[in-house]
């Protein structure tokens, strides 16, 4: 089994550090990260290997544990998003292919070709934005004269451009927007200087990773955001090398680096991406998925702990619908269920629950086919060219092209290509599916809370009411309080914002998505939804507990039973009243941690 990242990141109360459970092949089905040398750097395994720490604990994690393992390879065009990931929180080195290396080179020479013949191209002789009617210079970009020009044009562009505010963002979103950024770089649709990539490549190795600002970007290119790894890569403003907060200028002194000195596109090539917006997104994502396979586990247990019905799970329930997804999930709470007394006759069970426990494997269905719609986006983001202009190579202008169209096209010496105006920096198409999930997951929150207050409800459960041990304690009363409040914060952060954009620079960037603040919201909806889980946990263990008592011989399912007693080595068996604020935190850092599916993964 290959070993997984589970990171989840805990803002609620504090952060959980947790070691990288095996989920490949695990009997809950579960999705595993998976890490494989070379194309994905192996993650160490056994007990010298150092846990991964939440990317978005305070402080951060100094202590990347994969820094020496084999590299990742970028430029090849299918980088997956838990190779990201892996680059991120465990800090593993890349590595360029040589071939998108060249790619660079080539590249750059056609855009200095098209300079020469005084095509018209933004970002590179003419500005940017309103700015766009502004000549930089004339001719060849390599006359000292024209470099000069370019070189001070590079230079104001990256420093008025880091115009962003906020906290700093954690080092390993820079790492993953680093890594992203890379990545697209290395399409070789650019045009920049081979050395911007090298720096790209330095930065990440060496661990220098500049201080980046977290607010300032509306989801349509991240132009305020990313210039200030431009400014680090120049000597300019400040990084954390190594765990040490220090001035870009002396972090490039001990590493042995000379400063970047942009020209040409290489600014706007630093600056225009969604890398940022991407890496939040990819992160939050990777994260609600595992925290979604720790919830089926949870509601499995919370079903015995009802008495509940296995029916609507059943196979031949699922396939009068036919939504993969959908049966999967089904699929999953019947093994971890194979063993449980749920299976047996019980004329004490209703003949049907709530919908919130009838319709969990619909809910969880939607939300992982919402979550891998935004997947399949998300990769493809990450691995193709978002950059305006793009610069296209061994392509030639079709026999029937109108002039306005041959304009673009360029051939000289070993190169030929066209550098054409895009609009590829729009990230609708993954921004709107990310949108989705956190939708799906405000659902996915209401059936949990509901599903914890059913389990309070004796009329329900034919249990003691609010699962008191006995006639005297209040027990679980007023506990439902903070899962409500939970479950409107996670309504309110579902609320749709990629309409929520002003036009700016002068009207001519009148859209705008929001991207970034989509996946905020997404990670702030993923800490609030293992506070809510956490309450589900601490409810259905109660309840299972009070069966037990009744008819100690009660079996559970193999898997749930020990979800069961993993989770009663944190949290013990209310016996009687005491301060439950513990308890619900022991609870959340029980699912945030990873111990739920760590539990199911024992044999």
């Amino acid at each position: 089994m290959k070993a997984a990242i589970f990171v989840l990141a805990m803002g609620l109360a504090f952060a959980v550090a947790c070691t990288p459970p095996q989920a490949a092949n695990s009997p809950n089905g579960a999705r595993a990260s998976s890490i494989s040398s070379d194309t994905t750097a192996q993650a160490p395994r056994g007990p010298k290997a150092a846990p991964v720490k939440s990317a978005l604990a305070r402080p951060e994690p100094r202590d990347f544990p994969y820094r020496d393992a084999p590299p990742v390879r970028l430029g090849m065009g299918h980088v997956t998003i838990e190779q990201i990931v892996h680059i991120a929180r465990g800090g593993a080195p890349v590595r360029a292919e040589p071939a998108s290396m060249d790619r660079l080179d080539r590249a750059h020479r056609l855009l200095l070709a098209a300079a020469r013949k005084d095509i018209p191209i933004y970002g590179l002789n003419r500005g940017v934005g309103e700015n766009k009617d502004k000549t930089i210079f004339q001719g060849d970009a390599l006359s000292a004269e024209m470099k000069q020009a370019s070189e001070r044009f590079n230079a104001a562009l990256l420093r008025a451009h880091s115009a962003g505010l906020g906290d700093n963002l954690p080092e390993s979103t820079v790492r993953a927007l680093m890594a992203i950024r890379l990545n697209t770089i290395l399409a070789g649709h650019t045009g920049c200087q081979r050395i911007v990539a090298q720096m790209y490549i330095e930065f990440l190795n060496r661990h220098i990773h500049p201080l980046v600002p977290s607010i300032g970007s509306v989801g349509e290119a991240d132009i305020t955001v990313l210039p200030h790894i431009g400014l680090a890569m120049m000597g300019e403003g400040e990084v954390i090398r190594r765990g040490e907060r220090m001035p870009a200028s002396r972090a490039l002194a001990l590493e042995g680096l000379s400063p970047l000195k942009p020209y040409a596109k290489d600014a706007l090539t630093i600056t225009s991406s969604n890398a940022h917006s991407a890496s939040l997104a990819l992160m939050a994502l990777h994260d609600a998925e595992q925290l979604l396979d720790s919830a089926e586990a949870i509601y499995a247990l919370s079903l015995e702990g009802l008495n509940g019905n296995v029916a609507p799970m059943l196979p031949i329930a699922q396939d009068l619908q036919g939504y993969p997804e959908q049966s999967a999930a089904a699929a999953r709470v019947r093994g971890y269920l194979a063993g449980s007394y749920l299976w047996q006759p019980d004329s004490a069970r209703p003949l049907q629950d709530p919908l919130s426990f009838r319709d969990m494997s619909h809910l969880h269905g939607a939300a992982r086919s919402a979550i891998e719609v935004a997947r399949r986006s998300l990769t493809l983001q990450i691995n193709q060219s978002d950059d305006n202009p793009a610069v296209i190579l061994d392509v030639t202008a079709p026999a029937d092209a109108p002039p306005a169209q041959r304009a673009t096209y360029v051939a000289e010496g070993d190169v030929r290509g066209a550098v054409v105006p895009t609009a590829n920096f729009e990230p609708v198409a993954w921004a709107l599916p990310l949108q989705a999930v956190n939708v799906a997951f405000a659902h996915v929150s209401r059936a949990s809370c509901y599903r914890t207050l059913k389990l309070s409800m004796n009329h329900f459960t034919g249990l003691t009411r609010f699962l008191a041990p006995d006639d005297t304690a209040i027990a679980f009363g007023a506990i439902q309080k903070p899962c409500g409040a939970l479950d409107a914060d996670i309504r309110t952060l579902a609320n749709p914002v990629s309409l929520d954009f002003l036009p700016v620079a002068g009207d001519i960037e009148d859209q705008g998505t929001n991207a970034p603040l989509i996946a905020h919201r997404l990670r702030r909806i993923g800490e609030r939804l293992a506070g809510v889980f956490g309450l589900e946990l601490l409810h259905a263990a109660q309840a299972v507990d009070l069966r037990l008592r009744k008819n100690p011989s009660l079996p559970l399912g193999r898997s749930t039973a020990r979800l069961h007693a993993a989770f009663r080595t944190h949290v013990a068996f209310l016996d009687k009243d005491r301060p439950l604020t513990p308890d619900i935190r022991a609870s959340l850092e029980f699912v945030a941690g990873g111990h739920v599916l760590r539990a199911l993964e024992r044999d």
